[in-house]
């Protein structure tokens, strides 16, 4: 029976780039926080803000920090530690709250999806169809259906046994990591029922996603002016481009062919993956979303310079 694991996905680094790596993913780790962060504060402060979209965002910025705050510290904290391990059970609860919070991020892109359909789509009914009885629903599913994804992965994965090596070959408690320690022989079709079960809730919430998206595109395109198609495309530009962000990252990651040296370079994308996204998610919706960009403006203003409000 193995009671910690040790973590070796950074022992083939070359050790004098990991105080660098320590410093960016620092960096990267405090801005994502403060990011989401303020666009927390901002949606709160604005009351032009107060509707579902932002709501939704508000839900997507919770679920970031919180995933942000599973990994990263523990991550930071082994790239200047010699002896990196790691107890049994906060293996457990490491895995549990990455998938939690990474399977609820992904609903929540599918909710502003669907968010996003029924404001261009239908536009008379959509105070109707997203009251705000309604969205708190909607989130309040999200959440319950990653907590679902992170308890049932989790017990499938630490329900097996681990008597062999105690070494996992990776960054975290990753999943696919931890099933290679394991013995047993259930083990092969555990790894594949995994596998099945995380891809199909993936593809499934990307194919609700992509079919919100065309029929946001065929009634962007029934509007008669250049200028309203424009405005009205541009409301979607910032969720469409994390969304693209958001899959594209996990499909060079995990759809990838191997290679002979491919554990150490999935161990570095897979990092890179965990630190970046949530890093780039706040800069998206700052930077693309026209209103919110005003907002924090404003925000700004009020705070730093009140005279000139």
């Amino acid at each position: 029976m193995v009671y910690e694991f040790i973590i070796v996905g950074f022992s083939n680094f070359p050790q004098h780039l990991l105080p660098a790596f320590f410093l960016l993913f620092l960096l990267m780790y405090l801005f994502t926080l403060l990011g989401n962060l303020l666009i927390m504060a901002t949606v709160r402060s604005e009351h032009s803000l107060h509707t579902p979209m932002y709501l939704f965002l508000c839900a997507l910025s919770i679920s970031e920090i919180l995933y942000t705050l599973a990994i990263t510290p523990r991550l930071l904290a082994d790239l200047l530690s010699t002896r990196r391990t790691i107890a049994f059970v906060a293996c457990a609860s490491q895995m549990f709250f990455s998938f939690t919070f990474g399977f609820t991020h992904s609903f929540l892109l599918t909710v502003m999806g669907y968010d996003r359909y029924v404001a261009i789509s239908h536009p008379l009914w959509y105070n109707v169809l997203m009251s705000t009885r309604t969205c708190a629903h909607l989130v309040s599913l999200s959440w319950a259906g990653g907590s679902v994804m992170g308890m049932m992965v989790t017990l499938i994965v630490f329900q097996l046994t681990f008597c062999g090596s105690n070494e996992i070959h990776h960054f975290g408690c990753h999943a696919l990591s931890l099933l290679k320690l394991a013995c047993g022989k259930e083990t092969s079709s555990v790894t594949l029922g995994v596998i099945l079960v995380c891809v199909t809730v993936l593809m499934g919430c990307l194919f609700l996603i992509i079919l919100s998206y065309v029929f946001i595109v065929a009634a962007i395109l029934r509007i008669p002016s250049a200028e309203g198609r424009h405005k009205t495309f541009s409301t979607c530009v910032s969720h469409l481009t994390v969304v693209i962000v958001h899959y594209s990252f996990a499909s060079v990651i995990y759809l990838k062919p191997k290679g002979p040296h491919s554990m150490d370079s999935n161990t570095l994308m897979a990092t890179t993956y965990t630190v970046f996204t949530p890093f780039l998610s706040p800069i998206i919706f700052s930077l693309r979303n026209k209103e919110l960009k005003n907002a924090i403006k404003k925000t700004f203003q009020r705070k730093f310079n009140p005279l000139s409000s």
